[in-house]
């Protein structure tokens, strides 16, 4: 991933008349939280660095395999901004393969699919030296246009379910029209079935005042457990709430596109997102 926030990439596309090579602005993310310490790397390659098959990826010295039952991801990155290595090895194992796509703008030239929401991950590094099983996630996003074009921001979330499903809520306020709210949910077999969203509730803005909301039923307002990730355009959050009568910990994320379009959060990436090219 990369170009959806490579400033770069926003740099290219203004130079080319709006266009530019996507696979000329590429990057592993690696986000590591807890006790073994954080961990950060989103360095971008441009293409004489990066190569692909129907099988293999390379970005770099990292390298992304699909032996046709689990995604086997190599790490050989660089903390930024402060120099650590960042070397390891995660192996996510699909239990079904999901080909639900769903347009996220009123439009549709914005879509979302889950490959994979039903996963189980292998996490072993040797720098920070640190290992762990547990579920795991995949999707993807696809769009025709700069997502700067479709929408305002969004909330995503995503909670693992007491019997192995996964459900998901996106919650989309497109530039034009009403908003969206997409909620799904995934069986471990790839099947899935829309469920009725619950109220959306505004949470705490993050330390960069990016604002928060979340779906939670009646008497069970989202919580707050903690902020992994706080940036200027993006916050990333654990929280506490209740799906389908059921108590959940998600994962959730809130995007503020108008900030990641704005000069002073282009000119501030490159510090988060250095370039190899």
């Amino acid at each position: 991933m990369g170009s959806v926030f490579s400033p770069y990439y926003a740099w290219a596309r203004r130079q080319g008349g709006g266009v530019a090579d996507p696979e000329n602005f590429c990057a592993l993310n690696v986000a590591l939280y807890g006790k073994g310490g954080k961990r950060w790397t989103m360095t971008e390659r441009g293409r004489q660095h990066a190569s692909r098959s129907a099988q293999q990826f390379n970005i770099g010295p990292s390298i992304l395999h699909w032996d046709g039952q689990a995604l086997t991801i190599d790490i050989d990155e660089i903390n930024v901004p402060w120099p650590m290595r960042v070397r390891g090895r995660v192996t996510v194992r699909p239990e079904g393969l999901c080909r639900f796509v769903t347009p996220l703008d009123n439009a549709g030239r914005h879509r979302w699919g889950p490959i994979a929401p039903c996963s189980r991950i292998e996490v072993d590094m040797s720098s920070p030296g640190l290992s762990w099983r547990g579920h795991a996630y995949m999707d993807s996003n696809e769009g025709e246009e700069p997502v700067e074009n479709g929408f305002k921001d969004w909330d995503w979330a995503r909670a693992e379910m007491a019997n192995g499903d996964t459900n998901v809520v996106y919650d989309v306020r497109p530039l034009t029209g009403p908003g969206r709210v997409v909620a799904q949910r995934f069986s471990p077999d790839g099947s899935h079935v829309a469920f009725d969203a619950p109220p959306r509730h505004a949470l705490p803005s993050s330390g960069w005042r990016i604002a928060r909301h979340m779906s939670g039923e009646a008497g069970h307002p989202p919580e707050i457990i903690s902020t992994l990730e706080d940036t200027p355009f993006y916050v990333r959050s654990l929280l506490r709430t209740q799906w389908q009568s059921e108590p959940v910990t998600a994962v959730h994320e809130s995007l503020d596109i108008p900030r990641l379009v704005s000069w002073p959060v282009r000119f501030m990436l490159p510090w988060r997102m250095p370039r190899r090219a």
